[in-house]
């Protein structure tokens, strides 16, 4: 399995519910928490191009959000990443 990188705030439901998605997988994953820390949270604006929470990696290949995560699940293209 590829690993999996999530930029997350412990406050945000929509991270609450990107990492509910991929535990529900039975993925484990590595959690930045950005809460606080304007340095991460700049790292990670800088690699993907986005200020919002989540942002998710797996692999090499930026996900997005976890609108983004949901999408993939949905067209059965999550599984497929997740073990490229």
């Amino acid at each position: 399995m590829r690993p999996v990188v999530i930029y997350s705030s412990d406050w945000c439901p929509y991270c609450i519910r990107a990492k509910q998605l991929l535990t529900s997988k039975g993925v484990t994953f590595n959690e930045i928490r950005v809460d606080g820390q304007p340095d991460v949270r700049a790292e990670m604006t800088r690699k993907a191009g986005r200020t919002s929470v989540p942002q998710i990696w797996i692999g090499d290949t930026h996900v997005g959000g976890c609108d983004d995560l949901h999408a993939l699940e949905r067209s059965g293209k999550l599984d497929t990443l997740l073990q490229a």
